[in-house]
């Protein structure tokens, strides 16, 4: 029995003893920071959905490459012997691509707000940009670049806007910022070819006077037509009576300068003759051109700004086929029949015209 229990006692002990031993081996062998690394892989991928690599692209670039470095170290020293491995490094790099997502994700918060605050602000003057250039220039006979870049610039605005909708802000921002580079450059050039043309206000303003003061006095109809406003103002004792929308000759800007500018002129006119059933139906014919237009083309033609084989022209009427919605005459001051009608039985022999670029000054048209 004493051998017995001694073989047993002896086979228990070095079993004791392998055990320790095979722990103690196991405790030695180097261990991964695991935990470390997911936290990191799990901080990463919230940094992504929280578009950090958008937002806050050099802290994400941070975590992601600590990240990297981390995983890359990891497979080397997992090719060493088990004992040798050390995985401080892998240990460091996790760690400090953890604080990099950590970062990058409130940066990102805070960088989509600002963005979110401009874009709304930048689509909010876009959108007053654009509805200027509507009421002050969408009948303003500007180059055709000048239509070509609002075109584009309005389309990029509509691209921006969807992008911003999407909370695709980075892309929304630059197609915004682009609509409004066209878009401001065209308001500026347009703007300031309107602020040109309107130096001539105090006089057109001079003749509007005159045309209602006469039209008191002489207890008589008088017709102002404003180019500016596409307006035809018909006064009686000095009082406006009608106001009729009109379209004009499709150059309208400016004072007219010869045969086939496709210009509507200025001045001070008068009928000196009414027709019925002619092509436009019925028309006014004005005594265009007058004294003052002759001498006006006459020094033109000799600075030279006109051709010298260039004629004065003639035949400008106020007549009926209007209602188009655009300037397509070539010359001419178009209405509806039904207003051309109740201007033509108004009217007579004399009956005064006065032709203006605006009535109203630079500050009135923009105060819209």
């Amino acid at each position: 029995m004493n051998k017995v229990l001694i073989k047993s006692l002896v086979i228990f002990t070095v079993a004791g003893l392998l055990s320790l031993i095979v722990y103690i081996l196991i405790s030695q062998i180097p261990q991964p920071p695991s935990k470390d690394v997911k936290k990191a892989r799990i901080a990463l991928s919230k940094a992504f959905k929280s578009k950090a690599h958008t937002y806050s692209k050099e802290l994400y670039r941070d975590a992601k490459v600590n990240y990297d470095s981390a995983m890359a170290n990891w497979g080397k020293q997992n090719k060493r012997f088990i004992y040798f491995r050390k995985y401080d490094k892998v240990a460091k790099f996790a760690i400090a691509s953890l604080k990099s997502s950590q970062k990058a994700i409130e940066t990102s918060k805070s960088n989509s707000n600002s963005y979110q605050t401009k874009l709304k602000d930048k689509v909010a003057s876009l959108e007053k940009l654009i509805g200027d250039i509507n009421a002050y220039f969408d009948r303003y006979p500007l180059p055709r670049e000048l239509r070509t870049s609002i075109s584009k610039g309005k389309m990029l605005y509509e691209e921006g806007l969807i992008e911003y909708k999407n909370g695709q802000l980075i892309t929304a921002n630059t197609k915004l910022n682009q609509a409004d580079d066209l878009l401001s450059s065209v308001y500026d050039k347009a703007y300031s070819d309107l602020e040109q043309y309107l130096r001539s206000f105090p006089i057109w303003k001079k003749w509007t006077e005159i045309a209602i003061k006469e039209s008191k006095e002489n207890q008589s109809y008088s017709i102002v037509v404003d180019k500016l406003s596409r307006k035809c103002f018909v006064y009686f004792n000095g009082s406006k009576k009608y106001e009729f929308d009109v379209e004009l000759g499709r150059n309208w800007v400016g004072d007219k300068l010869r045969m086939g500018d496709k210009a509507t002129p200025e001045g001070k006119y008068k009928i000196i003759s009414k027709f019925s059933g002619t092509k436009y139906n019925n028309a006014l014919l004005l005594d265009y051109p007058n004294e003052e237009d002759r001498k006006r083309f006459n020094k033109e033609k000799s600075r030279g700004t006109i051709p010298s084989y260039a004629k004065i022209g003639g035949g400008i009427e106020i007549h009926g086929s209007g209602g188009k919605g655009v300037d397509w005459t070539e010359g001419c001051i178009a209405l509806e029949d039904s207003e051309m009608d109740l201007i033509f039985r108004l009217a007579t022999i004399g009956t005064p015209v006065t032709i203006v670029g605006s009535t109203k000054n630079l500050n009135q048209i923009f105060s819209r």
